[in-house]
């Protein structure tokens, strides 16, 4: 009896030496990142607006992915993680108004980070287009690649 004791609480130890923070989940910002969007008037300033409204084409129709009714300055859209070479992005300013589309374009590039995160995509050689420019006017772009959630990307001008 004793030493099946003794074998349990070996296996019991044996098994807490194998845990780690490194086999946890994605937790710290390493997965694909998501494109950083700030919006801007006309005279070049930053604006905060009251309320938006975002879809994006992930390659099966428009799907709603952020109905915001508070102010806010930013905001954060997923891009698409197949290899498609654009993602299509719908904004407007009400749930009922029409919608500006802007299809981004770009190369992908993977990068494999860890076994609990797996793989991610980065964008490169980044290219806003304004498809359709109502309530989006213009938009103007920061940097040409996506690489992480902290800088931002682009600009809408209401």
């Amino acid at each position: 009896m004793k030493i099946i004791t003794c074998f349990v609480a070996f296996l019991f130890c044996l098994s807490l030496m194998n845990c780690s923070n490194e086999d946890d989940i994605c937790t710290s910002g390493e997965a694909t990142p998501r494109i950083k969007i700030k919006f801007k008037s006309q005279d070049n300033k930053l604006k905060t607006l009251d309320s938006i409204f975002v879809s994006v084409d992930f390659g099966s129709g428009a799907k709603n992915i952020l109905s915001q009714k508070f102010p806010t300055d930013s905001i954060l859209i997923p891009m698409r993680v197949d290899d498609a070479p654009f993602t299509d992005i719908y904004v407007k300013l009400a749930s009922k108004a029409d919608s500006s589309k802007i299809r981004i374009n770009y190369t992908t590039k993977s990068q494999y980070v860890s076994p609990a995160c797996g793989i991610k995509k980065l964008y490169e050689n980044v290219n806003p287009v304004l498809e359709k420019a109502n309530p989006v006017l213009k938009i103007e772009q920061n940097q040409t690649q996506i690489l992480n959630e902290a800088k931002t990307s682009l600009y809408l001008i209401f």
